[in-house]
């Protein structure tokens, strides 16, 4: 990107603010991502296109109130987009390096889950808004406002979405299996 950006961008201003921007949130890019396509080679590919259409639009999402807000709606556009045209997304196994861009935050409360695996596995299976609306309220923490501006949606749909997709994660296999043991249940993360 930085040869990229200092052709294109014209002033030398408006290229650092962009690559700094980059760098600073590229590791939360990948992991929303991820969670959003269930695949390390397409959450990539997300994100390249993400920050690709960001580039572009850099002047306006940089003079945005919240920049973080217009990007993860460009992310969550194209990840729609890329759902509707059929590509089939799955989950990677436990051992695929490309867990390695879902590790826990420090403080997260996944960091609790037992099997995180089968929770993953149950977040892919969830239809596309619903996986939408659980990522973005409780991997992202953001608002229901919030998350309703990142989807283009009314602040009902994503609460909606948000507890059917909670609904369907309780009631998975693997994470019902888990939520019986004695250990912490899979899903404490997710209640707000």
């Amino acid at each position: 990107m930085r040869g990229t950006a200092g052709a294109t961008a014209g002033a030398g201003g408006e290229s650092e603010d962009f690559q700094a921007f980059v760098i600073g949130r590229w590791s939360r890019l990948m992991r929303t991502s991820y969670l959003l396509t269930g695949e390390l080679y397409a959450a990539e590919d997300l994100v390249q296109a993400c920050l690709e259409r960001t580039f572009v639009a850099w002047r306006k999402v940089s003079l945005a109130q919240d920049p973080d807000a217009y990007v993860r709606r460009i992310m969550v556009n194209a990840h729609a987009r890329r759902y509707r045209r059929g590509i089939k997304e799955y989950l990677s196994r436990s051992d695929d390096p490309a867990h390695e861009h879902d590790l826990p935050e420090r403080g997260d409360k996944m960091a609790q889950a037992v099997e995180r695996a089968d929770l993953l596995a149950a977040l892919a299976q969830l239809p596309l808004r619903q996986r939408q609306a659980v990522v973005l309220r409780y991997w992202e923490d953001l608002s229901e406002t919030q998350a309703a501006a990142a989807m283009g949606c009314s602040v009902g749909t994503v609460k909606s979405n948000a507890a059917r997709g909670i609904t369907r994660l309780r009631s998975a296999v693997g994470l019902t299996r888990a939520s019986t043991d004695t250990s912490p249940p899979m899903h404490e993360g997710l209640t707000s």
